[in-house]
């Protein structure tokens, strides 16, 4: 029987376009950043581009994404309206195996997009608006939907309204209350600068695992550099996963730390995403019970 998944996330359609630095320039856009805009922003930069690929997106359902590449077998939860981009998303999921537990219906918003501004240099400047995505409320993820599976993921993206926490609550409750392990990734810098007691408190309570990189972590632990962070979180009895780029990566885990080296690409073509697949090799490995040396060698030959 293979092993499941559930990533509950944002649901958000990848616009991928190539622009040059003018671009950024022209658009007030700090480059490799990521940028929440608002609708008519987003219908701005939408008319100025040439769009070249549109794809299924979100940090968690990427995640899931890559542990279906790998064979695994993974759900995924998140909101999208039925227009254009959400019926683009749910196809795009059915496409690659990833079951998506979540009945679309005509929303107020559309559904959540992300324009991925690739510069030559291979950076990615990220402008997203959330619409739909980031409203999924307890009232979306039902009680069966999380049953059958050994573990579930949720992004940090999504704490940051009054309902999401009410939902992140309640799937935890309900994954607690079935012994199903919980994992969270911390998504982004500033999503830990906004939420830092929040999570650090999920970590403490609700949380297996945690994944994030370096910054992220420091962050979190309000420490100036990693061995700090590392001392403070062997007081947590959690699998604590930090990646660092080029430096490789390394687990807490009872104690003990485990390092993994990086793994080197001749050429960085493109960014994106590779947090994301750091986690989905990772995650794999470990629901089928590979020792964590093996976990964080697998997540890092995906990442690269």
């Amino acid at each position: 029987m293979n092993k499941k998944i559930l990533g509950i996330g944002n649901a958000i359609v990848d616009v991928l376009a190539k622009v040059d630095d003018e671009f950024l320039i022209k658009n007030n856009l700090v480059k490799g950043s990521m940028k929440l805009i608002d609708k008519s922003e987003f219908e701005k930069l939408e008319k100025n581009i040439k769009i070249e690929k549109v794809v299924a997106g979100g940090s968690v359902a990427n995640t899931m994404a890559g542990i279906s590449y790998l064979k695994g077998s993974s759900s995924f939860i998140g909101k999208v309206n039925s227009d254009k981009f959400g019926n683009l998303y749910k196809k795009s999921l059915k496409n690659i195996n990833v079951n998506f537990h979540y009945i679309e219906k005509k929303e107020s918003l559309p559904t959540g997009t992300s324009i991925i501004l690739i510069t030559p240099d291979s950076e990615r400047t990220m402008c997203t608006y959330l619409g739909i995505s980031s409203h999924l409320s307890a009232d979306d993820i039902s009680k069966n939907s999380i049953l059958d599976h050994e573990l579930i993921f949720l992004e940090g993206y999504l704490w940051d309204k009054g309902d999401s926490e009410k939902m992140f609550k309640h799937a935890i409750n309900i994954a607690k209350e079935n012994k199903i392990k919980i994992a969270m990734s911390l998504s982004d810098i500033f999503c830990v600068t906004r939420h830092k007691q929040d999570f650090y408190n999920l970590l403490k309570n609700d949380l297996n695992i945690l994944i994030g990189n370096e910054n992220e972590i420091n962050e979190l632990t309000g420490k100036k550099n990693l061995l700090d962070s590392i001392n403070q979180l062997k007081k947590f009895d959690k699998l604590v996963v930090i990646t660092r780029s080029d430096k490789g990566s390394l687990a807490i885990k009872n104690n003990e730390v485990i390092n993994c080296e990086s793994v080197k690409v001749d050429k960085v073509l493109d960014l994106t995403g590779a947090g994301d697949l750091f986690a989905a090799g990772f995650l794999k490995e470990y629901l089928d019970k590979s020792d964590i040396k093996k976990c964080l060698t697998i997540g890092s030959i995906i990442a690269s």
